[in-house]
């Protein structure tokens, strides 16, 4: 068995039968929509650069996010920084990254993201996804590369399941 096959396969399902066609048609006022007040979106910081509602540390509970808030969060935190870290230049991080105000360059950050993600974890052989992640990842650091692998595959396919259930609740509170 080739394990890289088998964590891509399963990565790839998710993103071609589930997740892609629940991006169609994805539109501006659904990528910004605030379904309750106190909502964190992707909003113009002081500098008029768009940036992450945040807050450290993180409100209990969480606040709902937006869609624009969540593609954001795969697009650049789960597969872009990762994928510049791991498997590039390492020029990309949250403070480089132009995040996306409209739904079309939020699915065009996504898209080219997770193709660049997928670049990087195919060039990995056995010896690539038994290699310790490092200390960029923080506490994961001596932990298998392929830990990393899975733990992004779960993040892509949670976030993309809040996304989509965003746009069924919106689509609900727009008939």
């Amino acid at each position: 068995m080739i394990w890289r096959t088998e964590v891509l396969d399963q990565l790839d399902l998710y993103w071609d039968y589930h997740l892609t066609p629940r991006l169609a048609g994805l539109t501006d006022d659904e990528y910004l929509w605030e379904p309750v007040a106190g909502c964190w979106t992707i909003r113009p910081d002081r500098d008029g650069r768009a940036a992450f509602d945040w807050q450290q540390p993180v409100p209990e509970p969480p606040p709902v996010t937006t869609i624009a808030w969540r593609l954001c969060h795969v697009a650049f935190h789960v597969l872009g920084v990762r994928a510049s870290t791991h498997f590039g230049d390492g020029s990309l991080t949250i403070d480089t990254a132009s995040l996306p105000v409209t739904a079309e360059d939020g699915l065009a950050a996504l898209h080219e993201h997770y193709h660049s993600w997928r670049k990087g974890v195919l060039s990995l052989d056995d010896a690539g996804l038994e290699r310790p992640i490092g200390e960029v990842e923080g506490q994961w650091g001596e932990r298998p590369m392929a830990t990393l692998v899975l733990h992004v595959n779960r993040e892509v396919m949670h976030h993309g399941a809040e996304i989509a259930l965003l746009r069924d609740l919106y689509r609900a509170h727009s008939e």
